[in-house]
């Protein structure tokens, strides 16, 4: 399944999960919506203590005139001599030829090894410099991508300290902060407080519809569905009013509807005591409505059929469900990775008692998907043990450019596996890093060979080696989570076996009690009649694409007829 979300987003998506027995359709549980996967953060450093900052050294102070001169290269040479203590300064000139080295290393544009001191400054409340690094955690945020956890950093601040900001000149920056602690806040499971530093994001911010889709997502999580299609709205709503900063506006438009409907479509069900859902009919209504405002041109558009699916199966609209589907599985989309749509055929079948065709469905089903998921495990295997975190790396590389030794079977889907936005962040990071590295390949033979230039070099390794362990334990997760997937629906399509047997065992038990069959409803399904303004064209084996998203298949319940 693709994961939703660009640079600033992380994967919304929407689990649904069906098990079926006795003729009653199952209920369709709800996705986690997992928008940041944090790994283990290293642990703080004890604070020292408030320092006092005395008389300059003649050598730090040379190195202060250098800075204020802006000859960033000249002056971290002699502020590293100082933060060493190799001049004798006290511990306050330390820490504050600390931050001016980190400013002086943000202008040469070594911006991992600026963070790198800005960040452990951050990590001590007591350090002389630790509001004003603040601002320049913020610059550093428009420089480094996500994945280089600016956002960790800026969560070591109040919203008292971020306040400060909180004047006219300084408003975009003000906004700026309350949306990275808000994103912090919300990585922390604290939703309640990360909306309210959400609603501090003006509408002026370039982070206002992040602001808002973040909003959303933390309202769903506290399962407020009301207050969270407000937020969404908002997104569209700003969006047509012009807002500035939106890098495009088209797919944050389909976002904000797809997240409507979804949110939506997890209000519409609720389970009784049996376990037996209850469909609230506006609400499932209203999902199905922002599915299709989903533009048929978006990269969510096929998500957007997949999931609205189960809103008509929930409905019994079973026409709509199964034209949907054939409409993901036509040869438009050849590299489409949907499995659990055949699971959503099987339960119709089953719900209208076509067992011959469920039964049929659920083998055909195996014998597809079965090989697959083998081949996929071996692929898996080749890349355990230590180590394995690089190899990854380099084998989703290898995907990435079309090269590897998968066989075209399982290369759409390895690729669909490989292809979410997290991910793409992450290694987008290491490429920076890169730019960053060959940077310093090109700095002055006397910045490089000395003790500065060391420390820069070893942060920005350090930092690649470690970005690139990072994706490539990532990239793994994605690929085994796929591969849990494609195997939860092949247990999915057994179990209806086993629903498949027992209902006709119930059905025979019953004719052999009483000499018939027990009346129920015999139904058909999806007969539309043709008028002024529709046309019906039977479908012939051939797809076109103007007819994509309006199939419909007629479904004959079985039930009764037996």
């Amino acid at each position: 399944m693709r994961t939703l979300l660009r640079w600033f987003f992380l994967v919304l998506t929407l689990l649904l999960c069906v098990s079926v027995g006795s003729l009653n359709v199952a209920n369709a549980q709800k996705k986690v919506i997992d928008l940041d996967e944090e790994e283990d953060g290293e642990e703080e450093e004890e604070d020292e203590g408030p320092v006092t900052a005395g008389q300059m050294t003649e050598e730090a102070a040379q190195a202060k005139r250098l800075f204020d001169s802006e000859r960033w290269s000249e002056a971290a040479l002699l502020l590293k001599r100082v933060v060493d203590g190799d001049t004798n300064d006290d511990a306050g000139n330390r820490q504050i030829a600390e931050y001016h080295l980190a400013v002086a290393l943000y202008r040469l544009q070594f911006y991992q090894a600026s963070y790198d001191i800005f960040r452990r400054v951050a990590d001590k409340p007591n350090h002389i410099k630790f509001k004003e690094t603040l601002l320049w955690l913020a610059k550093l945020a428009t420089q480094l991508p996500e994945p280089a956890d600016i956002i960790g950093s800026v969560g070591k601040y109040s919203r008292e300290q971020v306040k400060r900001f909180d004047n006219p000149q300084q408003s975009k920056l003000y906004w700026q902060l309350n949306y990275m602690l808000g994103r912090f806040k919300y990585r922390d499971l604290k939703f309640e407080e990360a909306i309210q530093l959400f609603e501090r994001v003006g509408r002026g911010s370039p982070y206002f519809v992040k602001a808002q889709f973040f909003m959303g997502i933390s309202y769903v999580r506290l399962r407020k569905s009301v207050p969270a299609v407000r937020a969404f709205q908002r997104i569209i709503d700003a969006i047509d009013e012009g807002v500035e900063g939106v890098e495009d506006e088209l797919r944050m438009r389909d976002l904000a509807n797809l997240s409507m409907a979804r949110t939506f479509y997890s209000a519409s069900t609720r389970l009784d005591q049996n376990n037996i859902p209850t469909i609230d009919e506006k609400k499932l209504s209203a999902a199905v409505k922002y599915w299709n405002l989903v533009d048929v041109a978006s990269e969510y558009w096929l998500d957007a059929l997949f999931e609205q699916s189960w809103a008509y199966f929930m409905a019994g609209d079973y026409p709509h469900a199964l034209g949907n589907i054939h409409t993901i599985q036509s040869p438009y989309f050849p590299n489409s990775f949907y499995p659990e749509a055949d699971i959503i055929r099987m339960v119709i079948y089953f719900t209208t008692c076509q067992y011959e065709d469920a039964t049929s469905l659920v083998a055909k089903f195996q014998k597809r998907y079965e090989p697959i998921a083998k081949e996929l495990e071996g692929v898996l295997k080749r890349f355990e043990g230590e180590g394995s975190e690089q190899k990854f790396y380099e084998f989703l590389m290898d995907v990435r450019d079309g090269k590897g030794t998968l066989s075209p079977t399982i290369r759409p889907i390895v690729e669909n596996a490989l292809s979410d936005r997290q991910l793409l962040r992450n290694v987008e990071y290491v490429r920076v890093l890169e730019v960053e590295m060959k940077r310093f390949g090109k700095a002055p033979s006397s910045f490089k060979g000395s003790p500065v230039g060391a420390d820069v070099e070893d942060n920005v390794g350090i930092a690649k080696q470690d970005a690139i362990r990072r994706t490539g334990v990532l990239a793994k997760k994605r690929y085994q989570r796929n591969l849990d997937e494609l195997k939860e629906h092949l247990r999915s399509g057994q179990k209806i076996i086993v629903d498949i047997t027992n209902a006709q065992r119930k059905q025979l038990d019953e004719e052999i009690a009483t000499g018939q069959w027990t009346e129920e409803d015999a139904y058909e399904f999806g007969q539309i009649p043709a008028d002024e303004e529709h046309v019906i064209w039977p479908f012939n084996g051939e797809y076109w694409r103007d007819e994509l998203g309006y199939y419909r298949q007629i479904v004959h319940s079985e039930c009764g007829n037996q």
